[in-house]
């Protein structure tokens, strides 16, 4: 048990960012009535409770093995994925909004602070490191994709201004990130396997951007319709990577299939609830089985994996 808590990963907690998304996706489909309460209820707590199971097993990590979560932090990869620690914050302060607001409060105030620290944090250390392109991959998009999750319900809790300031910041990081991705997959080698996965995290900020933007403006707009449309692009465009991710070997990065999946339903959900348009009702219901069924496959190979005892494992 202690080896298994010394190597407790950073990147378990993308399964809180995949579950809790799923969740408010939803929450979502209950408030239009299409489906009943008692699913978001059973996955929002549920959601809950894990990212509280693995607060306290990365603390408990910290705390007996402090020389390994500060490998964590100074490794060129493993480094972005402490920001999903931040935006589980923020997806559980979303999914909490209706449910029960001063939780909500606490966890989006929680979320800001930690959020601005691991970004900055993390844009420091890209620029104090020579790295070379092969160390890239769209995990680099994380701390991203939690500055433009901030207007979300950030516009309710403090003037627009501020969610406007981190919608730009992550809009602008988003828009560098992507240059750099393409030139590292278009001109140099291959991703490696367990990073394939990490593709889908390119929905993300498209779709997240197009919600926040719409919280923060109230408008459906070119620019609004820009963002969602490229939202979609990526969708399709993975459908045609899709010879990529044949016969991969399980990895816990597989979890980056799930929450980009749930932003591209909610934001179908949001296109739908502004312009009454069908086709994005049919989109969001094409997405929810896509989702609900890539999170059980993931769920049920990460509960393989645990009992072949390959998780919380030495990944150096």
């Amino acid at each position: 048990m202690r080896e298994k808590i010394k190597y407790f990963p950073i990147t378990a907690f993308a399964i809180v960012m995949g579950l809790s998304g799923l969740s408010i996706v939803f929450s979502k489909f209950y408030h239009m009535q299409w489906l009943p309460k008692i699913l978001f209820d059973i996955l929002l707590f549920f959601s809950f409770g894990l990212f509280l199971f693995f607060i306290f097993m990365y603390g408990l990590k910290a705390i007996r093995h402090f020389d390994e979560v500060k490998k964590d932090f100074n490794h060129r990869i493993r480094i972005n994925f402490f920001s999903a620690i931040s935006i589980s914050f923020l997806l559980l302060s979303i999914a909490f909004y209706a449910y029960w607001p001063i939780l909500s409060l606490l966890f989006w105030w929680i979320g800001l602070i930690l959020h601005s620290y691991l970004m900055l944090h993390t844009i420091r250390f890209w620029i104090q490191h020579n790295f070379e392109i092969k160390f890239f991959n769209p995990a680099w998009f994380i701390p991203v994709v939690g500055n433009i999750l901030i207007p979300v319900v950030g516009v309710d809790y403090l003037p627009t201004a501020v969610s406007f300031v981190f919608f730009a910041v992550g809009f602008f990081f988003w828009i560098i990130l992507f240059t750099i991705f393409l030139n590292r997959v278009v001109f140099h080698d291959q991703l490696p396997d367990r990073f394939i996965p990490t593709l889908f995290i390119l929905i993300a900020p498209p779709a997240i951007g197009f919600i926040a933007y719409i919280r923060i403006t109230q408008s459906w707009d070119i620019f609004a319709v820009f963002m969602l449309f490229l939202a979609y692009f990526f969708v399709v465009l993975l459908l045609f990577l899709h010879k990529n991710f044949h016969n991969l070997r399980f990895y816990i990065s597989w979890w980056a299939f799930t929450f980009p999946l749930d932003a591209i339903t909610i934001a179908s959900i949001v296109a739908y609830q502004i312009t009454h348009q069908e086709i994005y009702k049919y989109l969001a219901f094409t997405f929810l089985p896509i989702a609900v069924a890539t999170i059980g496959i993931v769920t049920w190979r990460t509960i393989q994996k645990m009992q072949h005892g390959e998780i919380c494992v030495n990944e150096d």
